[in-house]
């Protein structure tokens, strides 16, 4: 079969998949999502039954057929405790934190039955492990995947195959789901010297030192908020009647600095994007100010876990085509 033929029908089977079980953040399993066929150790039963069957007809046995027909119904039962192992089970992505491009991907998953309870389901992607889990009857277990990740944006995954071989074994049920975990992953981080310091053209920022919050110079009082030290609280002015009152300190910030893509030296557009995400990095554990400036975007210079992850959205999203 060439390589054309297997690629259109793996186009079909995505596209037949997508119709009987479209992605969604929580499904629950009927019997238009679950598959089930015999298992290896079915389809050697079944020849084993075969084989004795034959063996009835020919000697005449009705001992044999007996334990031919007891056998095979305990198999028929065993297709349909299989198939409600499965059946009723609901999933729930419950999302993922961002990563860095060559991290796993950790990925929340709740399963829930109102039911009946649920044994040995297994949970795995081709390229990930295989989790194996129990659902109270009643109630819900949360676990957590991990998915590998070798490029930037929005981690595209492979449908989930959850599947059971219980009670018996020698069925196996199963079914394909895409859950919408919705995982950004950031460019892998580059170590490169900073570069030095400029505002972009068009920039309004000038070139004067900010203050930051620090423990220099006395600026002034504002009103008492919880946390606050009680060595900066103003004593006098509380037994005045006045209120509670802190005092602000403050210290000259270091001179912002600009990060331009034009200004990071890599191989590529993903090194390059490497390099300035090592930057943003290097420069969040300095504490130092620092702005971005991309084709068509720029982020006026700021510092804190806000300003951290609107940049690193940024760099993880240039340049690619919306794909949610």
């Amino acid at each position: 079969m060439s390589e054309a033929i297997r690629e259109r029908l793996r186009q079909w089977h995505r596209g037949w998949l997508r119709r009987r079980i479209p992605p969604a953040q929580q499904i629950r399993l009927d019997h238009r999502r679950i598959f089930i066929i015999p298992s290896k150790a079915g389809a050697g039963f079944l020849l084993l039954l075969a084989i004795m069957l034959v063996g009835a007809i020919n000697y005449q046995n009705s001992l044999v057929y007996g334990l031919t027909f007891t056998l095979l119904s305990l198999f028929w039962v065993a297709l349909h405790h299989t198939y409600r192992n499965l059946a009723g089970v609901q999933l729930r992505a419950t999302g993922g934190r961002p990563v860095f491009a060559g991290e796993q991907a950790p990925l929340g998953l709740v399963l829930s039955s109102s039911r009946r309870e649920h044994q040995a389901l297994r949970l795995s992607w081709p390229q990930a492990g295989l989790h194996t889990v129990d659902v109270p009857a009643g109630g819900e277990q949360a676990l957590t995947l991990y998915y590998p990740t070798n490029h930037r944006g929005w981690l595209i995954l492979e449908r989930l195959r959850v599947e059971t071989r219980f009670p018996l074994g020698w069925f196996q049920a199963w079914s394909l789901v895409d859950l919408d975990w919705q995982v950004l992953v950031y460019p892998r981080p580059v170590s490169r010297p900073l570069p030095r310091g400029s505002a972009p053209e068009g920039s309004e920022h000038d070139q004067d030192q900010a203050l930051v919050e620090g423990v220099d110079d006395f600026q002034g009082l504002r009103a008492y908020q919880p946390g606050d030290s009680r060595r900066r609280l103003d004593w006098r002015a509380w037994s005045r009647g006045q209120g509670l009152h802190s005092k602000i300190f403050a210290e000259p910030q270091q001179q912002s600095l600009w990060l331009d893509l034009t200004s990071a030296v890599g191989r590529d557009l993903e090194e390059r994007l490497g390099v300035m995400t090592g930057w943003v990095l290097a420069l969040e554990n300095a504490r130092r100010a620092y702005g971005l400036s991309l084709p068509g975007q720029r982020i006026e210079p700021a510092l804190g876990p806000a300003h951290r992850e609107q940049c690193l959205r940024a760099l993880a999203l240039y340049g690619l085509e919306p794909q949610r």
